[in-house]
């Protein structure tokens, strides 16, 4: 059967690299809300960077494993234990048969991300496996994970007991390193851009963006982190034309407390947008808690797009590095 879900958890969803083509007929994107974690998650299990993780959000499930299967687990430390033992992260690891993934939770972080080699068995919608909760669309079902439910690895690992182990030995030899850039070093300071009704805001409005410390709010949710701190407000009414919405697009009600963009965001908005959380920083963000706080630093654009390929090719570096996993799955027992 490959995975049987014990418990459900808060929210476990399945995310791939996204639904991406479909914004104009009003299916948003979704995908990871922690892209790093899940693109990490995947090198360490051999897959590509877009394929399937479980996104568990908080309070994880609890999992059974009925097959051998090649595992990561990458994102928030959650307190899981793999039967009684800790389970170590952002390593690649084994699942055998009858082990147990649970969760205890832990004191900081939002989100974990879960891979298995090959990735899950799901079927694709509109070309992506990606959950969206308020369509019904992708994952399992169009939901979260329910007690009950099955799910099957693409590769399970052969059962062969020799094999298992001498996998385990050689994933520990592995010597793994993984760079700062990565965006795996929580932060509170997020990095913006300005955006494109920046000049709209009143200087008092601007200042306070800068220099002030917002909470994020219990109703935050994956389409949108919603922020207080001080009001913030344009000089002068503007009729502003609705436009097509981004991840970390910072956009500013008629209320005056932000409400910052993210993976489920909806595909069109008309609230003036007063900046962007730069793409590198969005991660740290994804994994900060309702009740804690973030504030805003404002970088010029090339910076921010530097900072991005300068992920991009830490990634790249880890990929040819962790090109191993795979060679050490196919070789077997010799």
């Amino acid at each position: 059967m490959g995975i049987e879900v014990i418990k459900a958890g808060a929210l476990s969803l399945f995310q791939d690299g996204g639904r991406h083509g479909f914004q104009k007929l009003g299916v948003p994107v979704c995908g990871p809300m922690d892209e790093g974690a899940h693109r990490l998650a995947n090198l360490l299990v051999g897959n590509g960077e877009d394929t399937a993780t479980l996104e568990i959000t908080l309070i994880g499930p609890t999992l059974r494993f009925t097959v051998p299967v090649c595992m990561a687990l990458t994102g928030a430390d959650l307190g899981a234990r793999l039967d009684d033992r800790p389970l170590a992260l952002k390593r690649p690891l084994v699942a055998r048969p009858g082990q147990v993934l649970r969760f205890a939770g832990g004191p900081a972080g939002m989100r974990a991300y879960l891979a298995v080699h090959g990735g899950f068995d799901l079927t694709p919608v509109l070309g992506s496996c990606s959950t969206y909760l308020r369509g019904g669309l992708g994952g399992l079902g169009g939901r979260a994970l329910r007690r009950g439910d099955h799910v099957e690895p693409k590769v399970p690992l052969p059962s062969d007991p020799r094999f298992l182990r001498e996998v385990e030995r050689q994933f520990w030899n592995i010597e793994l390193y993984l760079p700062a850039r990565l965006g795996l070093i929580a932060r509170d300071t997020l990095r913006v851009v300005k955006g494109p009704h920046w000049p709209l805001f009143s200087g008092n409005s601007i200042r306070d963006f800068l220099t002030a410390d917002f909470r994020i709010l219990p109703e935050s949710d994956r389409m949108g982190y919603r922020i207080s701190g001080p009001r913030l407000a344009v000089e002068e009414a503007a009729q502003i034309l609705s436009e097509a919405t981004a991840f970390g697009a910072i956009q500013v009600p008629r209320g005056g407390d932000p409400i910052v963009l993210m993976a489920d965001r909806q595909t069109m908005g008309g609230y003036p947008k007063i900046a962007h959380v730069a793409a590198v920083d969005l991660p740290a963000l994804a994994q900060r808690r309702p009740g804690e706080f973030v504030h805003f630093e404002l970088v010029p654009l090339e910076r921010a797009q530097a900072l991005d390929g300068m992920r991009d090719a830490a990634f790249a570096e880890l990929r040819a590095r962790l090109a191993v996993v795979g060679d050490i799955l196919s070789r077997g027992v010799s």
